[in-house]
């Protein structure tokens, strides 16, 4: 019988034997536990070595399992590397950490192979389950974010609208009141390039050529339409713009060449029944905010044949940015031609005398920062949902700003009007559900 010092060597020893059946896990050494010095080897060594065949009195006597362990024949004394790893309690020797040469001298182990060998293995699945990082609220909830954009976006949607109408019901210079929009956003913008939230995106002439036509239309869509939303009410400016997919449809159609399918043009009828049911009773009307919302929804059209022909890998917030500079290069020379000589005689005067300078420039301001976050938050949005989803949220907005502008101005609707005007949202809705659909169907097409 070996002693229990002598057999618990031949059982280490013999463990290189069945290596690769033993898991990683088992075999790893950390840095993270007490080892035992390589004193205490030492004297294990001396006691193995001068013990010899003795039998320990007092202790049991080790059995061989069965077809795990084969005998080894030993004809030099066992010796342990002791400038290798340490025992650690309660786990395994790695079998390369024990020197089981029986002719040779230890070899010398340098301090970068004893690290190396001392390395643990990687951790498996079962393993670091538990140490997982713990997913935080917002990413175990992702629909409460998406519903935050949303609501974010309809509110300071609805905000812009009734501010500004509310700034042209005392101060009606829609050329101006663009440029305020847009300028303000640049700063935005600009503030944001800043302190690199986000970093600003280089841009070359080749992409400054492709943007000026996006640029152009941006900026006659956005004073075309304050030129509306000043001469008649928010609500009919809107069902106007509801026409929109109509003339993007017949843009695709004969100017693009693309091919429309018959249902998509079917479901623009309602549209443009339901705007001309609401525009023929509206109380507001005038020619000049129906011709102007009207332009508005060819510039919009034309903004988006251009922009597909300046596709580009830059990020949305950045191409944004851009745009709206270049836009309110644009819009400058006609507000100081058309309004400059009426703002310097009267315009501004009579803005403060009946609101006073505080209110004047601070509604100014939020206006400006409302139009940029909104346009920015529907970016957003998109980025964050399906196409179709957007679409419908897109209808949904309108139906919002409408609602809202009527209950706030109390605007006087006349039953047909309001049929009219729920007619064309219909309309829209339809077209945008089968207008997505279509296009996720072409997307999946491609991915195949």
């Amino acid at each position: 019988m070996l002693p229990l010092p002598m057999a618990l060597i031949l059982l280490i020893g013999t463990h290189h034997q069945v290596q690769d059946n033993i898991p990683c896990s088992l075999l790893t050494l950390t840095g993270h536990h007490h080892c035992l010095s390589n004193n205490f080897l030492s004297i294990m060594e001396s006691r193995v070595l001068s013990s010899g065949a003795t039998t320990i009195s007092g202790l049991p006597r080790l059995t061989k399992p069965a077809g795990r362990i084969n005998s080894v024949a030993v004809s030099s004394p066992v010796r342990l590397n002791t400038n290798g790893g340490n025992l650690v309690w309660g786990r395994q020797l790695r079998p390369s950490l024990l020197n089981l040469d029986y002719s040779s001298p230890v070899p010398s182990v340098t301090k970068t192979a004893k690290r190396d060998a001392l390395k643990p293995c990687p951790a498996t699945a079962s393993d670091s389950a538990g140490d997982a990082a713990p997913v935080g609220f917002f990413a175990k909830y992702p629909w409460l974010v998406t519903g935050f954009f949303f609501f974010m976006w309809y509110f300071l949607n609805v905000i812009f609208n009734i501010l500004n109408k509310k700034i042209y019901n005392y101060f009606p210079y829609p050329y101006f009141v663009s440029v305020i929009h847009l300028a303000v956003g640049v700063v935005y913008c600009l503030g944001s390039w800043t302190v690199g939230l986000p970093k600003r995106a280089p841009i070359d002439s080749n992409l400054l050529k492709l943007l000026i036509p996006v640029a152009f239309c941006h900026a006659l869509g956005h004073v075309t339409s304050n030129i509306s939303f000043a001469a008649v009410a928010v609500s009919f400016t809107h069902t106007i713009k509801a026409l929109e997919p109509f003339f993007n449809a017949a843009a695709s159609q004969f100017i693009l060449g693309q091919s429309i399918p018959i249902t998509l043009w079917l479901s623009l009828a309602p549209v443009v029944i339901g705007v001309s049911m609401a525009s023929l009773t509206e109380l507001s009307f005038n020619w000049l905010g129906f011709t102007s919302a009207m332009i508005s929804n060819i510039s919009f059209t034309y903004r988006s044949i251009y922009s597909k022909k300046a596709m580009t890998d830059m990020d949305s917030t950045n191409l944004y940015a851009y745009i709206s500079i270049i836009a309110l290069l644009f819009c400058l020379p006609p507000a100081v031609i058309f309004e400059g000589p009426q703002l310097l005689k009267h315009g501004f005067n009579d803005a403060i005398a009946k609101v006073g300078m505080t209110k004047f420039l601070t509604d100014l301001f939020w206006v400006g920062m409302f139009y940029h976050l909104y346009n920015q938050l529907a970016t957003n949005t998109l980025e964050r949902v399906a196409p179709l989803t957007h679409a419908v949220g897109n209808v949904l907005k309108r139906v919002f700003v409408i609602g809202f502008s009527i209950i706030v101005f109390g605007n006087k609707i006349s039953t047909q009007t309001a049929i009219g005007t729920s007619i064309a949202i219909a309309g829209v809705a339809i077209y945008s559900l089968i207008k997505a659909k279509i296009e996720e169907e072409k997307r999946s097409l491609k991915s195949a």
